[in-house]
């Protein structure tokens, strides 16, 4: 399993993202909204609770099965067909983007908070040898810059006076064009 890999299987329709309303020039986040997404969720998951419950009385009822059971029989598949009808029109107001690692997991009969321990782990390893390879360039910076300044002092204070200069014309730039110092540009909000 790779969990860097990007697919994903959606579940429920997009009619549940967040929507911005504009009044005078600003916009807002809708509470309603946010609640609305919430609500439709959690009825999602009273219907699947609904739709194990009743599997698990059609099981009962096929496992005891007799000819005169099957009336029984048929209206506890109505109500599951009923059930399962009805989840799959709450799960259109809902957008959940479920990795496909994630389904196969479960699929395996595993646990599926094992794939986030992997996903994190996966990210903590790299971090730290990002960091290692950073800590070795910046140790690396430091120790060429000790070497000629033995060799070059002047050529050293040239070098430090020029880029502590252009460190703050860097800085005087970023501010004024509401970009930030590692070059990405500010977003204003607009609420």
């Amino acid at each position: 399993m790779e969990p860097a890999q990007n697919t994903s299987a959606g579940i429920g329709g997009n009619n549940g993202t967040m929507r911005y309303q504009t009044n005078d020039g600003t916009a807002a986040a809708s509470a309603a909204a946010v609640d609305d997404s919430k609500e439709s969720l959690n009825q999602v998951i009273n219907s699947i609770q609904k739709t194990l419950g009743h599997l698990h009385q059609l099981e009962l009822t096929v496992s005891s099965f007799t000819p005169a059971s099957q009336l029984h029989l048929l209206q506890r598949l109505n109500s599951l067909v009923v059930e399962l009808d009805s989840m799959a029109k709450l799960s259109e107001k809902c957008n959940i983007q479920v990795p496909m690692e994630v389904l196969n997991l479960i699929d395996n009969g595993k646990n599926p908070d094992e794939f986030t321990r992997d996903v994190l782990n996966s990210c903590i390893a790299r971090n730290q040898v990002t960091k290692g390879k950073t800590d070795a360039f910046k140790d690396l910076r430091k120790h060429i810059l000790e070497e000629l300044e033995q060799t070059f002092p002047d050529e050293v204070d040239n070098y430090r006076e020029i880029r502590a200069n252009s460190a703050a014309e860097a800085k005087r730039l970023a501010q004024s064009q509401s970009v930030l110092p590692n070059g990405d540009a500010k977003v204003k909000s607009e609420l």
